[in-house]
């Protein structure tokens, strides 16, 4: 019950900012599919929960379709690479900023970048990215990952 009690915060919360409705296609309209949550993701400080919003093999092409929400200042998506999966991904911020960053290896330089609602930031194949919630309101990414054929 400690679980649901949490994640009906989380929903609550960021339900003030958008409205976690799907429509898709030739299916009943509904909202999210399945709350994951992961701590130190990708060796990030906090939490990050990951709203499913398209079941498994909805998507055509897609291995994600979801909304990432950093709820609380310092929350942190690591460094990671999508080219061992061999995907690409897109961050479509909706709400909130974040400190975003990237570099072509592990051991290049970084470079930071400010994001705020409405900016989109990619990621390559071969590159490394990571985010963090800077402000003191939730960060909610849409995220699309995709498979690179």
């Amino acid at each position: 019950m400690e679980n649901q009690e949490k994640y009906d915060t989380l929903i609550s919360t960021i339900s003030k900012y958008i409205n976690l409705h799907t429509i898709p296609f030739q299916k009943d309209e509904r909202g999210y599919v399945r709350i994951d949550e992961r701590k130190n993701m990708y060796g990030g400080k906090g939490i990050v929960y990951m709203l499913q919003m398209f079941g498994e093999k909805e998507l055509a092409n897609n291995r994600i379709g979801a909304y990432m929400v950093l709820l609380n200042k310092g929350d942190e998506s690591g460094f990671h690479t999508h080219g061992d999966r061999n995907e690409e991904e897109i961050y479509l911020v909706i709400h909130g900023s974040g400190e975003y960053r990237e570099r072509n290896g592990m051991n290049q330089s970084i470079r930071k970048r400010i994001l705020q609602k409405g900016n989109i930031a990619v990621i390559n194949s071969y590159g490394y990215h990571s985010i963090e919630n800077i402000n003191d309101e939730p960060l909610i990414i849409f995220a699309i990952t995709t498979n690179i054929k």
